[in-house]
């Protein structure tokens, strides 16, 4: 039986790729944001900030954060009728409006 090679980021050039616009340095404000326990939040990749970056399956997902672990958030998800822990770094969270 074959062994598929690759890691996490395999197949996913067009996913993790930036605008043109959007390419140079993120901004402060995004990257040392807060949340609260409880609070909804939106998954969107920063493809410049390796560190805390979840599964490319769970990209667009949104999610309620539990608490934080060092530098980042423990969020839960649901994916497909399951809840899924992700850490995941204030870098890659959008808060949700509503």
């Amino acid at each position: 039986m074959a062994n598929k090679i690759g890691g996490l980021r395999r197949k996913s050039r067009y996913k993790f790729k930036k605008e043109r616009r959007r390419k140079g340095k993120i901004s402060v404000s995004r990257f040392m944001q807060s949340f609260k326990a409880g609070q909804r939040v939106h998954l969107s990749v920063e493809p410049s900030v390796h560190k805390g970056v979840y599964h490319p399956r769970f990209i667009g997902k949104t999610g309620i954060v539990k608490r934080s672990r060092g530098r980042c958030y423990e969020v839960m998800i649901n994916d497909k009728g399951k809840e899924k822990l992700l850490i995941v770094h204030p870098v890659h969270l959008k808060e949700t409006k509503g």
